[in-house]
């Protein structure tokens, strides 16, 4: 008989193989001083690329001004306990009222958290007699949500419309057999390539099957769209979505998440909802923050505009350097290089320390061996400066890289 957690020390799993070297810097790494376009790191000033503030809310002043003083009337205890029990209060209402009426639905429901609101999402919608479709390149969310459900699973290739028809006639036959329904999943804006999933296609072929639609808008909601209400908005189908889900912890700069809908699911999963069931109401302060938060998207566009001026002028610099950013048409920026892990890590080192740039970076196991994603997360608070180094220092770096002058070993950094 095994000890149960004998086998970690030999098998750290896919990731944590690299732990030893990557704690602290590659993974975990700690950045300080005030959210901005330029953080602490290692103890040096940074452009930092990681951070999901995209209207530059985290600082605001209103914003810091309403949860300072939501904090001091109320402390982070209140309102205490699950919502259905004795957490609820008139702010969590308004705040799902405000958040419906601007993503032109009948009612929405708050989440905790982002992450744990969509797994519990798509675990409460679907039975085994039900059938789900979901893209390829979906959030881990969606995917552990998946691993919950007794449904049957179809995945369609990424955005390809023509694949998702053949999984949606298998999908129709097998419901036909079990008499469930087909739920199809995707998202408004893919968070590491940055693409928009095809939600206008997608909507027009419910002439043609019947299924409901659930997207994960975290990156498209308050970024995309004429208001910013998201990517159904930007493409002309909101009405067609069934469920609509994003987090605050994007353009909102905070946390939590919302789920907007039909009145009638929307009550469906606030009395169904298990991860919310039997989980604390958000504390007032977050409620009230982000009901500021929201103000402010809606009334500040140029938070907006501003946002996607900086889009524009890096996306359009890095193409004119040469650099492959995908089929990007959303602020997420990825650049793609090639290279194996002990370069990618040497190559992030070098951007570090000696160009000052801090951004995220993919390599295997999370993408295929020889690849490497540099992810950049623009926002309205960075500068044309802060795109200027960071070109200057990327024409730099791909050079190297190129030029194979990295060494093939994973530094030490910890």
């Amino acid at each position: 008989m095994a000890d149960l957690f004998e086998k970690f020390s030999k098998n750290k799993g896919s990731i944590g193989q690299y732990q030893e070297k990557a704690h602290g810097y590659f993974a975990f790494p700690r950045l300080e001083g005030e959210i901005a376009n330029r953080m602490i790191f290692q103890g040096k000033e940074r452009v930092v690329w990681s951070l999901n503030n995209y209207l530059g809310l985290a600082n605001h002043p209103e914003v810091r001004k309403a949860d300072a003083e939501a904090a001091q009337q109320y402390g982070l205890a209140y309102p205490m306990g699950a919502r259905m029990m004795s957490g609820n209060s008139t702010l969590h209402e308004q705040l799902e009222q405000e958040l419906a009426d601007f993503v032109a639905k009948e009612d929405a429901f708050l989440l905790n958290y982002g992450y744990q609101g969509m797994a519990s999402i798509v675990d409460c919608l679907c039975g085994r007699r039900d059938v789900v479709v979901y893209d390829a390149e979906s959030h881990a969310c969606i995917l552990d949500g998946l691993r919950m459900v007794p449904a049957h699973r179809y995945v369609f290739k990424h955005n390809d419309i023509e694949d998702f028809e053949k999984q949606m006639v298998r999908a129709t036959k097998m419901i036909e057999e079990s008499g469930g329904g087909i739920l199809v999943i995707t998202e408004g804006v893919f968070g590491m390539a940055g693409d928009q999933g095809k939600l206008r296609e997608i909507c027009d072929l419910k002439k043609k099957y019947d299924f409901r639609l659930l997207v994960d808008d975290a990156h498209g909601f308050g970024t995309m769209g004429a208001t910013g209400a998201g990517v159904g908005e930007e493409q002309g189908c909101q009405d067609q979505i069934d469920v609509y889900f994003s987090t605050f912890a994007k353009s909102m700069a905070s946390i939590g998440g919302f789920v907007a809908g039909d009145r009638d699911i929307i009550n469906f999963l606030r009395y169904n909802l298990r991860s919310q069931i039997f989980a604390k109401s958000l504390p007032m302060p977050i409620v009230i923050g982000n009901l500021k938060r929201l103000e402010l998207l809606r009334n500040c566009p140029e938070l907006r505009e501003r946002l996607w001026e900086n889009v524009r002028s890096l996306q359009k610099q890095l193409t004119e350097n040469g650099f492959d950013i995908g089929k990007t048409d959303s602020p997420v920026t990825p650049v793609y290089m090639h290279g194996g892990v002990a370069e990618a890590s040497q190559l992030i080192v070098d951007m570090r320390e000696n160009y000052n740039i801090f951004c995220s970076i993919v390599v295997y196991p999370v993408i295929p061996k020889g690849h490497i994603i540099l992810r950049l997360i623009p926002t309205a608070v960075h500068t044309e400066q802060d795109i200027k180094e960071t070109i200057d220092g990327f024409k730099a770096l791909k050079h190297k890289l190129e030029s194979k002058l990295y060494p093939q070993e994973i530094p030490d950094v910890v």
